[in-house]
């Protein structure tokens, strides 16, 4: 009898469904991509917003194009990053449940579905886009990967890398719709961007510091950075920031004699201000991450950013 009971307990179980494999696997190339990130990519809409091109049909329609094909192109970044750095991952107290690191999407499909997105994003873009603005999609594509495979181990180079995305994001808007970019607007999206990036890469410093190294282990280069360093950086980075857009709103919203009612552009500076002051608090504190999770979380930066946004729009508008 115990023979028996032994035999019984010993058989392997029958396999079960594929359905749950058949979805879990498309579940997990979703959420590779990263979809809480891809409010990143409003950024497209940045360039138009700014020249008051928001409003036509063309518009709507290119813009909604840009936004998929760079969120593409994002996701096939993502993709091929989580693949290579799936072991580093597994060690990490969080990112050990990215589906890479965690077996639920295997590493030679994250590749192939990475690749195909990499090639197919600006392969669409030079169809149903600009030239232009599939060869800035291109050359995202080919300096996130040289990021992932390289860069991002290079001091310095590494946060110039992540802040030109950021900026390549809310040129190609207006590239795709052909409208000049104004130099003030370039130099408020680049520093603002690095304010961003510093601010976080300043608090994982700070985190890893507090955590014995933690985070080190999937983020090397932190320990070549000093906490000073990256305050440097973001401080200066927040003060030509805030300097190019009050420079810009200075010399585009003077005065009220074009019809407007008040002068939204010079106002909007305290609103600007304020923004880059409340997301300082948290990178002082150590605890600014993802950007849009900052934003998002902050109900009082979130606030402040619709005023803003109120304003700007006003501005825009000529009200």
């Amino acid at each position: 009898m115990p023979e028996r009971i032994s035999t019984v307990l010993e058989r392997p179980r029958p396999p079960q469904s594929s359905r749950p494999g058949a979805i879990g696997l498309p579940l997990g190339l979703l959420k590779t991509a990263r979809p809480r990130q891809w409010v990143k990519n409003v950024l497209v809409v940045a360039a138009p917003a700014a020249a008051g091109e928001l409003f036509s049909r063309h518009a709507a329609v290119q813009l909604a194009l840009v936004f998929a094909l760079f969120t593409a192109a994002a996701s096939a970044v993502y993709l091929i990053n989580d693949a290579r750095d799936a072991d580093a991952d597994r060690a990490h107290p969080t990112k050990c449940r990215r589906p890479v690191a965690a077996g639920q999407v295997p590493v030679p499909v994250a590749y192939a579905v990475g690749g195909l997105l990499a090639v197919l994003a600006p392969a669409a873009a030079a169809v149903l886009c600009t030239p232009l603005t599939a060869a800035l999609l291109a050359a995202y594509v080919c300096m996130q990967l040289a990021y992932c495979v390289s860069l991002k181990h290079v001091l310095v180079v590494d946060l110039t890398i992540v802040t030109t995305g950021f900026l390549m994001r809310a040129m190609i808007g207006g590239i795709a719709l052909d409208i000049p970019l104004s130099r003030w607007f370039l130099i408020t999206t680049g520093f603002g961007a690095l304010f961003m990036v510093s601010a976080k890469r300043y608090s994982e410093a700070v985190q890893m510091s507090a955590g014995s190294g933690k985070l080190g282990a999937t983020r090397a280069l932190l320990t070549e950075y000093t906490t000073g360093y990256l305050r440097f950086v973001w401080q200066l980075a927040a003060g030509v920031a805030v300097l190019a857009y009050c420079l810009w709103a200075m010399e585009a919203g003077g005065s009220t004699t074009s019809g407007s009612l008040l002068p939204w552009r010079q106002l909007s500076m305290t609103a600007f201000i304020l923004a880059i002051l409340r997301y300082a608090v948290f990178a002082d504190r150590g605890t600014a991450g993802e950007p849009e999770d900052v934003v998002l979380r902050d109900r009082a930066l979130a606030v402040i950013g619709l005023v803003w946004l109120a304003m700007y729009g006003l501005a825009v508008a000529n009200w």
